[in-house]
């Protein structure tokens, strides 16, 4: 019984937020994007914190928190932007671990960098992986993710987490 009170808030939570999603996702695919990078960011954030009842507590504020900062960030973030940030990521793949690879898009302000913290093999695939900072100021405002990619066998690179 106390799991599935538990249960109940969380999968009413994500349902309201997958519901938003399909009507905004014409609307507003930028802003839509964003909350659920965002969102999932926080919550993959958010399960490195405590344990117990503490654990799940921070993943549900993680997901909500980085579901709302995605969305301002997505918001804003054009076609162009998205276009530089890719270039930067590209060239960050090959890039010496601790280089930052700088983006900008003059005709909205908005800029970023990608860095490579660290390098390594994934022990199950034995693919080449690589943790990233990326950094995205909007409107003056900064926001931060780290995230992992790894190489897959076409050569390709494909986020993990």
């Amino acid at each position: 019984m106390t799991l599935l009170r538990k249960t109940i808030p969380v999968v009413a939570a994500l349902s309201l937020l997958a519901t938003t999603a399909c009507e905004s996702v014409q609307s507003a695919p930028k802003q839509t994007g964003g909350t659920i990078l965002g969102g999932a960011l926080g919550g993959l954030a958010g399960s490195q914190i405590g344990s117990g009842k503490g654990k799940i507590v921070a993943i549900v504020g993680g997901t909500i928190l980085g579901a709302l900062l995605g969305s301002e960030i997505g918001k804003s973030l054009d076609r162009a932007d998205r276009a530089a940030m890719e270039k930067a990521e590209t060239q960050a793949h090959g890039a010496k671990v601790g280089e930052t690879i700088r983006w900008n898009n003059p005709d909205s302000g908005n800029s970023g960098t990608v860095t490579a913290l660290r390098d390594g093999r994934d022990t199950n695939s034995g693919a080449y992986c690589r943790e990233y900072r990326h950094t995205v100021t909007v409107q003056g405002k900064n926001e931060e993710a780290v995230g992992t990619a790894c190489q897959q066998p076409d050569g390709s690179w494909k986020v993990v987490n």
